[in-house]
């Protein structure tokens, strides 16, 4: 029985080692490739909004809030599927 025990736990180990290196080699292999790839596709650059664009666009509308156009075109979008599905209530 302690023979089992010592063959199954010498079996685990090899397996978590086998496990371990795959997965160190295949993240090395994965960092490999996107340095090469980055260098040939890199990302666009996107400049911040300047600090002026910020405060005109907060004074004009605080978050949260929803424009009446938006308002009244869900309104009328609701109420044209109510009176299609006879739902007007």
């Amino acid at each position: 029985m302690q023979q089992q025990f010592l063959e199954a736990g010498t079996l685990m180990l090899a397996g978590m080692v086998f496990v371990f290196v795959f997965l160190s080699i295949l993240i090395i292999f994965i960092n490999t490739v996107l340095a090469k790839l980055a260098i040939k596709f890199p990302d666009p650059i996107v400049a911040p909004p300047s600090r002026t664009n910020r405060k005109s666009k907060s004074h004009n509308k605080p978050h949260g809030d929803i424009s009446p156009a938006v308002v009244a075109a869900i309104s009328g979008a609701v109420k044209r599927y109510r009176t299609q599905h006879g739902q007007d209530k």
